[in-house]
């Protein structure tokens, strides 16, 4: 099927398409404020310049758009094509082009990744489809959840025994078996 479009409102409509302040990436920094949540916008000092950094969280969060970043789109090999998926629908025109062009940002996306990993940051992805109204609040209370455990492996330090407390498991009583 043929595209609907001219190739120039194709490309004004391609061309229109921001990179940031998108309405995924601002719904999850809003969410994240008003849970107390405070965060730097597209860290030019990182790589990647992720969506949202939480520096105190030692955390990077994308939030990424399905089509652009081939979420749950199958891809076989270097040369072959890319199927679709249920929220990644690549277009039937210039076909190999849109292949191409999604198989180098994943590409991008998993180097980027990988080096944000090796300067001790965690990364999440949170992805467009995860935003639906259907989806949206466990998604986000998903985010929420991760960082809380990701603050918990940071600042968790075991507690320093003596040696003869070591076999010690509860600073103030005993164990004993509870009944209901």
């Amino acid at each position: 099927m043929p595209d609907h479009l001219s190739p120039q409102q194709r490309h004004a409509n391609m061309a229109a398409i921001h990179a940031k302040d998108t309405k995924p990436e601002v719904m999850v920094r809003k969410y994240l404020w008003h849970q107390g949540f405070r965060y730097r916008l597209n860290h030019r000092r990182l790589p990647g310049k992720p969506d949202i950094v939480l520096l105190r969280y030692h955390t990077c969060i994308f939030v990424n758009g399905c089509f652009w970043h081939g979420h749950n789109v199958a891809v076989d090999g270097p040369d072959a094509d890319i199927a679709n998926s249920e929220c990644c629908k690549i277009p039937k025109s210039n076909r190999p082009f849109w292949v191409a062009k999604i198989r180098r940002n994943r590409q991008r996306d998993e180097e980027v990744r990988k080096k944000l990993a090796d300067m001790g940051w965690f990364c999440i992805t949170v992805w467009e489809c995860d935003l639906k109204p259907q989806r949206r609040e466990q998604t986000l209370q998903a985010l929420v959840y991760s960082l809380s455990r990701i603050m918990l492996r940071l600042h968790a330090k075991p507690a320093a025994l003596r040696p003869e407390e070591e076999h010690l498991t509860m600073a103030a009583e005993e164990e004993t078996e509870y009944r209901q």
